[in-house]
């Protein structure tokens, strides 16, 4: 008996110890060595994983960097600081990319759009849009349910109670893109900065006829047009009823701003337009002085 045990024992470990010889020949002849470069590029990104950069991770960030190199590749938390080091660490060059933000594109406040229907369901965004518009007039704009604050791993979008909108903070905002992917409507984009932080963009999504669109929300872009015919930079496109900034091309000058009747068209980080100065009384016209009378003197005749 104890003889069947010891030799039982002793022919596992053998055969342990030739599969283990086995296992480590098979992996050194197929061994694949890893450039050390991977290791160094993704220490220098932030860690955030976000897949703002289109890559499933950092990892996959700094293995395409090394392997296909940075080409278009950027990564948009660390901004232009961090690809200036990866780039002299591969010893590549890139250009400086505009540092971007996320704006939302619905202006349809509470007071904006009124409630007529009532949903009792899962309080997510993906789930009402699933099933119907919205419980609002207004088929394309925000929901207000959150999908996009609880998409952001950065803390920088909320819904504001009271409006039921999600607001954005640009100092935590990354431009990552996550909240524009998790959105159903399609109401966030990441759109420039812009000098000082200041930015024109049309906050609408509404592509029915004017009236329609005015009657769901009364902040809502009608498609007029006028917005496109004041601006001398050709920077303003309709199509479906809607205008689109194209913020390459604006320039800023806020004439649109200014011409939209309904308030679509929003102005971020400038400063307050100076105050119309009051019209100027008339004045009163002095009074003519009455004009003298012609007196006929009579002239004596001398003799």
């Amino acid at each position: 008996m104890n003889t069947t045990i010891i030799f039982t024992i002793a022919t596992l470990a053998i055969l342990g110890l030739l599969l283990a010889i086995v296992l480590y020949i098979v992996a050194q002849k197929f061994k694949v060595e890893e450039d050390p470069r991977i290791d160094t590029v993704e220490s220098l990104l932030p860690g955030a994983n976000c897949g703002g950069c289109g890559k499933a991770g950092c990892r996959a960030f700094a293995e395409s960097a090394v392997k296909e190199g940075l080409g278009s590749l950027h990564c948009p938390v660390g901004g232009n600081p961090v690809m200036q080091k990866i780039a002299q660490a591969l010893g590549q060059t890139i250009e400086e990319k505009a540092p971007q933000v996320a704006v939302v594109r619905c202006s349809g406040s509470c007071d904006k759009r009124k409630k007529t229907t009532v949903y009792d369901g899962l309080a997510t965004c993906s789930a009402i849009a699933s099933l119907y518009g919205g419980d609002t007039d207004c088929r394309f704009g925000c929901l207000g349910r959150g999908d996009c604050e609880a998409a952001c791993k950065f803390d920088a979008i909320k819904i504001n109670p009271k409006t039921g909108l999600p607001e954005v903070d640009e100092e935590k905002c990354t431009a990552c893109g996550a909240c524009v992917k998790t959105c159903p409507k399609q109401i966030i984009e990441l759109r420039n900065k812009g000098p000082k932080g200041r930015r024109v963009y049309v906050a609408c999504r509404n592509q029915d006829k004017g009236a329609v669109a005015r009657k769901a929300c009364l902040a809502a872009c009608i498609g007029c047009g006028k917005c496109a015919k004041t601006c001398p930079f050709e920077a303003i496109t309709v199509e479906n009823f809607l205008a689109y900034i194209d913020y390459t091309k604006c320039r800023m000058c806020r004439k649109c701003v200014v011409e939209c009747p309904t308030g679509a068209i929003h102005e971020v980080n400038f400063p307050p337009r100076p105050a119309a100065a009051p019209a100027a009384p008339a004045q009163a016209k002095p009074a003519s002085e009455p004009e003298a009378k012609k007196v006929d003197i009579p002239v004596e005749k001398k003799n």
